[in-house]
């Protein structure tokens, strides 16, 4: 026997509310304010550490069956951010593929080696180390280390550091992905909460989960909601009317004088 609309309601209300606290308790203080800020201190470190002339981080994007660069340090900064590799192409793509680490201490005599795709970056390295990025059992991405300046190539002790610097960096980027889908779990929760019969809301949530990732909206904002839907829900008919009219009451106010709180 199913469970009333009632228990359903009370049941997600209670889902939203674990969900809150847990995002309370996990906080988001140790990570950088967004996803490519997290990604660019990452490869500005690795490049430090390693001494090398160039860094960089590719993420995969499974629906297109490529590499992203998504962020780079030192030469070639400036226009490798953006470019797309296939999957089963270079070195970074061998990387991808096997999951398994690479260094390259001539790259132009290594057949993997993509040479039309670094011109394009304006920037031809003469060695690269490369390392998957791994989270769980697969693998999410690839980091490279280019041009060891104090050395003509990449050594295995290099290769074994940028290994353990890229399963932290792993876990990194996994977190800060999981914490940037946060904000669309509560609104998907506030939508199941309030239910078929409130269009209103649904249309308003509807319009914020677009927003949602964007930045446009605060995590923060969406705890603050849900707190004010679960106390609202919490409340007498009497005084759930009397919520209601308050809005009501500064909608139409808000309308009548565009310009307020602008």
């Amino acid at each position: 026997m199913g469970n009333s609309p009632l228990e359903q309601e009370n049941i997600l209300i209670r889902q939203l509310r674990r969900l809150i606290q847990s995002i309370e308790a996990a906080g988001h203080s140790f990570l950088p304010s967004t996803d490519q800020v997290l990604l660019q201190s990452i490869v500005e470190a690795a490049a430090r550490i390693f001494g090398a002339a160039a860094a960089s981080i590719a993420l995969i994007d499974e629906s297109l069956q490529e590499l992203v660069f998504r962020v780079a340090y030192g030469a070639g900064q400036e226009s490798l951010p953006g470019k797309r590799i296939p999957l089963d192409q270079g070195i970074v793509g061998y990387v991808a593929m096997t999951g398994q680490p690479i260094a390259v201490s001539n790259v132009q005599q290594d057949p993997r080696f993509s040479q039309s795709f670094a011109k394009s970056t304006g920037y031809v390295p003469r060695s690269i180390l490369a390392t998957p990025l791994i989270s769980g059992d697969r693998v999410i991405g690839v980091m490279e280390v280019l041009d060891k300046i104090s050395a003509p190539s990449f050594g295995l002790q290099d290769m074994e550091l940028l290994g353990i610097f890229a399963a932290q960096a792993a876990i990194a980027i996994q977190q800060s992905q999981q914490f940037d889908r946060i904000d669309v779990a509560l609104i998907n929760g506030l939508k199941a909460i309030a239910g078929d019969e409130s269009p209103d809301l649904q249309a308003c949530l509807d319009n914020a989960a677009q927003l949602a990732g964007t930045g446009s909206i605060e995590v923060s904002d969406l705890q603050e909601l849900a707190r004010l839907i679960y106390d609202f829900s919490q409340l007498d008919e009497a005084g759930r009317r009397l919520c209601i009219q308050v809005l009501r009451t500064f909608q139409d106010y808000r309308i009548s004088r565009p310009n307020f709180l602008k």
